[in-house]
């Protein structure tokens, strides 16, 4: 596994190119495109570009958009959608091969378990040392990762999934709003004005 990741080190390096990744968002668009509109890929295509239509006229309901604006909107709105739907892909795809990784290793399939332990032992190990460098001569190693790392249960040592997220959303609006009052109050921009735009458009109001 060792040797694997080492060969594909330069590789993946390409991969997260952020250039080669526009690269290939802006290939698969034009892919998707030249698909007879009958073809499944056809049909995909269709709905991206309805998609897309739909958010374009939406800003618009917000901002004053022309000609020049509205060609950079459809572009980006094509970009950031197939750009999104490669992201979550391949993260279904990282999904499923930790899925596959994880009966392998439980079942020693083709004998791979102590490859991929080792593998998950070295990272571990990796995450490990910065936290147990901070741990006090006075308090032992077991009481301490008892406490923040591992606890006596079994439970993870941070909040469930639900209220991480909405802590995360909160913590977004709050700042997205900071940003917007400043920009409102010391730009030509009325970045407020637009945001109340977009919410009476989106409970109906209007």
């Amino acid at each position: 596994m060792g040797i694997i990741r080492h060969l594909t080190a330069p590789l993946r390096g390409i991969v997260r190119f952020p250039l080669f990744q526009l690269a290939v968002v802006i290939v698969l668009i034009l892919w998707l495109q030249s698909a007879e509109e009958t073809s499944p890929f056809g049909r995909i295509f269709s709905g991206l570009d309805g998609l897309v239509d739909a958010s374009v006229r939406s800003v618009a309901a917000v901002l004053n958009v022309r000609a020049f604006t509205k060609s950079w909107l459809t572009t980006g709105f094509w970009i950031a959608y197939v750009y999104l739907a490669c992201l979550l892909i391949l993260w279904l795809l990282r999904i499923a091969i930790e899925l596959v990784a994880n009966i392998i290793g439980r079942h020693n399939v083709f004998w791979l378990r102590n490859a991929i332990a080792r593998e998950r032992g070295i990272a571990a190990y990796r995450a490990w040392v910065p936290f147990e460098k901070i741990r006090p001569d006075d308090i032992p190693q077991p009481v301490w990762e008892e406490k923040f790392a591992w606890p006596a249960d079994n439970s993870p040592p941070y909040l469930p999934l639900a209220q991480r997220v909405i802590r995360g959303i909160i913590g977004y609006v709050v700042v997205i709003a900071a940003i917007a009052a400043v920009l409102q109050e010391f730009t030509p921009f009325p970045v407020v004005t637009w945001f109340g735009r977009l919410f009476n458009m989106v409970i109906g109001r209007p």
